[in-house]
């Protein structure tokens, strides 16, 4: 067969769904494969789209999510997107074009060494010579991206080998079991459990996938050890349990840092160095267990005293299995954290100024979605609001990247979660700033035929660096611009365009919404004017009182 078939017949074996990106001419002998198969293509308007929708498919369905692009410019256009599926260990191929490789008629005319550009942002990068090769390499750029720690993985199709003739040599997938922890690595985590005297259970990254949100909730409903998150642990344990502490969004005076400071023992499940660090290890007076499915990367404010290597799930299943509640278990002063914090979070949810405030934001929000409803979250002051006050049901129902925290992934992320949840309700949230990044791909939300809602958070600036600036006591410069009537904008694609007025139209109007199929974007004027004095100085004040 051609060998652009057996790729595609590649691909199909390792169940491909969707390919997402933007075609070349390079691409063409592919993406005619691509038509007469079970494949389906969702063409984007950019590649960058395209590698953010690919990369949240992968990490909402755990298998790898799949984009292409031509060579040279299309290429470039995927690198932020492979740094976003590197950084946020999301399963991601990416499948680059490029001029024929035995004999060019054109120069360098548009050639770049893709692969070597790809390197440092991939796990696995290579460039096929051969179409003898092309079924070990796919199988190698899947086995690569999906195994622990996952990521963004690249291959480069010259235009002269899609063409050529080659027998068909598909590559079955192997069996592979994930390695479990050390019995005695288990036996000291449960003798450091027993005798710590307030443990505090720590849920981080990697915990929010293979399936190890089962197990953490029996961990937390047997054991009674309260626990907090990180950004990107939301969700693995139902955040409206009362033994959730907090998320920790803020970099430190928030309600949750006083109970890490306060716990002589934390059991740190899913630790992903590319958050920001949780708490610091100062001294050997704070007792840490490293349950991932990666040994530590040690460095002077992180050294934990034991580690249980594996399987998280199985690890922390061995862990339950040999321990009971202790009765010298004191969390008094957790509890006494809790109720502050309880009476501080619904500060301002029912505030009826306008622009609306960003806590009555989040309380209007989570009022209206259901509990495996799923908000995608764009880069922004936003974000941090979400995390704090917005308690996560289920897992990956708030996708947010706290990993390379780019700007512009909000709609092409909430555009992938809803192929994978068609029947669940989805809603993009996104500064003003960043969904005019990616903005033009309302019109592949439309021709989709998606049910999807936009919230369009619009106070004509880069809010948060206006914030840092403003923290930092810099001038006011440089970070305002205007912006197009949205709501014109999205109907000129074909879409449901609206605009509140008042804060309390926001909750009946995403209500509206969710019951009529249609792209709803939604322009909201938001007031960040209070973001210093609530979560710097009134929040340091008040958790500190505790």
């Amino acid at each position: 067969m051609k060998a652009s078939d057996l790729f595609v017949k590649a691909l199909e074996q390792e169940g491909v769904e969707y390919i997402f990106g933007i075609p070349g001419e390079e691409n063409l002998d592919l993406l005619e494969s691509i038509r007469s198969s079970n494949i389906k293509l969702i063409l984007t308007r950019h590649e960058q789209a395209a590698g953010f929708m690919a990369a949240t498919y992968g990490r909402l369905t755990g298998k790898v999510g799949v984009c292409m692009s031509t060579l040279g410019p299309g290429a470039t256009n995927l690198v932020t997107s492979a740094a976003y599926a590197q950084l946020g260990a999301m399963p991601m191929l990416m499948v680059t074009g490029q001029k024929p490789i035995k004999a060019s008629k054109q120069g360098r005319f548009q050639v770049l060494d893709v692969v070597d550009m790809m390197r440092p942002i991939t796990k696995y990068t290579a460039q096929i010579v051969s179409a003898e090769r092309i079924a070990s390499h796919i199988r190698e750029a899947f086995r690569i991206a999906s195994s622990e720690r996952p990521g963004a993985t690249h291959l480069e199709l010259p235009e002269d080998i899609a063409v050529e003739e080659v027998n068909p040599n598909l590559i079955a997938e192997s069996t592979i079991r994930r390695p479990i922890a050390e019995r005695k690595a288990i036996d000291r985590a449960v003798n450091l459990i027993e005798l710590a005297k307030s443990p505090l259970l720590l849920i981080g990254a990697a915990a929010n996938r293979k399936m190890t949100s089962k197990m953490l909730s029996r961990f937390v409903d047997e054991l009674k050890i309260p626990f907090v998150t990180t950004q990107l642990g939301k969700g693995v344990v139902d955040e409206s349990n009362p033994l959730f502490l907090g998320n920790t969004t803020l970099s430190d005076g928030d309600f949750v840092h006083r109970v890490i400071e306060h716990a002589d023992l934390i059991i740190n499940v899913g630790h992903d160095v590319v958050e920001k660090p949780p708490f610091f290890m100062r001294s050997n007076e704070k007792q840490v267990i490293h349950i991932n499915y990666n040994a530590a990367e040690v460095d002077q404010v992180y050294f934990p005293q034991v580690e249980v290597v594996g399987d998280i799930a199985n690890g922390v299943w061995a862990i339950l299995e040999q321990i009971k509640p202790q009765a010298h278990w004191d969390f008094s002063y957790f509890d006494k954290v809790k109720a502050a914090e309880e009476k501080e979070l619904p500060h301002g949810c029912d505030d009826d100024r306008f622009p609306i405030y960003p806590q009555r934001l989040v309380a209007d929000v989570r009022k209206a979605m259901p509990d495996d409803g799923i908000i995608a979250l764009d880069n922004g002051v936003y974000k941090i609001w979400f995390a704090r006050n917005y308690k996560a049901k289920k897992p990956n129902t708030v996708l947010l990247d706290n990993a390379l925290a780019t700007m512009g992934a909000g709609l092409p992320s909430a555009m992938a979660a809803k192929l994978v949840h068609p029947d669940r309700p989805v809603m993009a949230i996104c500064g003003d700033g960043g969904f005019m990044m990616n903005s033009q791909e309302l019109e592949t939300a439309i021709r989709l035929k998606q049910h999807l809602i936009i919230l369009i958070l619009r106070d004509d600036a880069y809010g948060m660096i206006k914030w840092k600036q403003a923290n930092m006591e810099f001038e006011d410069y440089g970070l305002d611009y205007g912006n197009p009537d949205f709501v014109k904008y999205v109907e000129a694609y074909g879409g449901k365009g609206h605009r509140i007025a008042a804060a309390d139209e926001l909750l009946p109007l995403i209500k509206s919404c969710m019951n009529e199929h249609a792209v709803h974007l939604i322009d909201v004027p938001i007031d960040y004017s209070e973001n210093d004095k609530i979560l710097n100085h009134e929040l340091r004040i008040l958790s500190s009182k505790v």
